[in-house]
């Protein structure tokens, strides 16, 4: 009996450990592309990864500096964090263009 419960907690510890580096593993993969994020994701990058983020957004290094400081604004609004940065670059963009072509 004592050999069939010391296997069966044996057993219980190795599934509980292969878990956590399930889990540890997924967490770690999570890691996800700027572009393809939130803007709660904006505010913890780098200035490095945010331009390039808007460079492959944009596809242009045009008024780089610009579309970035609209992007920060952005994410500086009160429950802004769900919204994709994709979607934030994209209207910094637009009204870009709007404000060169008038």
């Amino acid at each position: 009996m004592k050999q069939f419960i010391k296997k069966y907690i044996k057993f219980i510890i190795g599934i509980m450990v292969l878990m956590l580096v399930v889990v540890v593993f997924v967490q770690t993969m999570k890691t996800t592309a700027l572009e393809t994020g939130l803007l709660k994701d904006w505010r913890s990058a780098s200035v490095g990864r945010r331009e390039n983020a808007v460079k492959v957004l944009t596809a242009s290094d045009k008024d780089l500096g610009l579309l970035v400081a609209c992007v920060d604004k952005m994410a500086e609004l009160p429950d802004s964090g769900d919204m994709s940065v994709r979607d934030a670059a994209e209207l910094c963009y637009v009204g870009l263009q709007l404000k060169n072509n008038i």
